[in-house]
């Protein structure tokens, strides 16, 4: 057995554990290729399968259990970090209200397939007040299909394993070399995308006192809710309607908000609005959340 099979048969349980964690924790630590090599390790005898897809799962939920608290008492507050500090924070944004939309709970399950909603997905659970019960069946069975995919698949393929390492002690310092230019060419493609998107938001706000002000004055105007339904059991603003609605509200300037990380969703459709010919559009600064905070009017119920 060469030398890099060797380590990690010798450090492979705890490399797994760590990494899993890791990645779950939100740091860059890809941890699949682990879940394959202790898959392939499992398949030739080298490690016993039960722990390895033990410690995955125990991982996985460590890592999301603090994502769900953190989401609880935080609330909107943390998913806007999280999108705000991630590479893709359109997608990020965009994949947290799609899949809910589409899945609701369910989006739990199969979150970790999906590149940017894995961490996203447990803080949006503790948001909606799940109770922890639901929430550790739910995220256990994603995590259980998810680790077990690539245990399966690296058990699957354990023949290949000793040839792909030889062929890395062979390739030793010019591997480090190729994906270190790898992962900085990467990385600099994605924050080309993320000033590309930052620049779309460069547009006209309206600051949440403005916006108090022109509803107690009784000025014309139309607001409009773009958070999915769940996000809407939070509360509105008085007198939102959602986009659908809009054509009925045509001459009144338009206020969008969401609840999103540097008003992304707001933004995008103002854009949109804006391109149908409608000039008079706003997205509001902040969002519902900074609205919220500031202890501004708020329904949560239809009447």
């Amino acid at each position: 057995m060469n030398n890099t099979l060797e380590f990690l048969v010798r450090h492979g349980y705890s490399l797994l554990f760590a990494a899993v964690l890791a990645e779950q924790l939100g740091l860059p630590v890809p941890a699949v290729p682990l879940l394959l090599a202790a898959g392939a390790l499992a398949g030739l005898g080298r490690l016993e399968l039960a722990p390895v897809l033990g410690l995955a799962l125990i991982a996985c939920l460590i890592g999301d259990v603090v994502w769900f608290y953190l989401g609880r008492k935080k609330g909107s507050a943390i998913l806007r970090t999280l999108c705000k500090i991630s590479l893709e924070p359109d997608s990020c944004v965009r994949y947290t209200e799609a899949s809910y939309k589409k899945y609701g709970i369910a989006t739990l399950v199969v979150a970790k397939f999906v590149p940017g909603l894995s961490v996203v997905a447990p803080p949006m659970a503790g948001l909606f007040r799940m109770s922890i019960g639901r929430f550790l069946a739910l995220d256990g069975l994603g995590s259980a299909l998810w680790a077990g995919f690539y245990i399966l698949l690296g058990w699957l393929f354990d023949s290949q394993l000793e040839y792909v390492a030889a062929q890395l002690n062979k390739m030793g310092m010019g591997l480090g070399v190729l994906l270190g230019l790898g992962l900085g060419g990467y990385l600099g493609f994605k924050y080309a995308q993320r000033r590309k998107v930052f620049k779309a938001l460069r547009m006209a706000r309206i600051m949440p006192e403005e916006l108090k002000r022109m509803m107690d004055a009784g000025e014309p105007l139309v607001l409009v809710d773009l958070r999915n339904a769940l996000e809407r059991e939070e509360g509105w603003i008085p007198g939102s309607v959602l986009l659908a609605d809009i054509a009925q509200h045509k001459g009144a300037e338009v206020v969008l908000y969401c609840s999103c990380p540097d008003e992304v969703t707001s933004v995008r459709a103002a854009l949109r609005l804006q391109r149908n010919g409608i000039g008079r559009v706003r997205p509001l600064e902040g969002g519902f959340p900074d609205w919220r905070e500031l202890g501004y009017p708020v329904e949560t119920k239809t009447p």
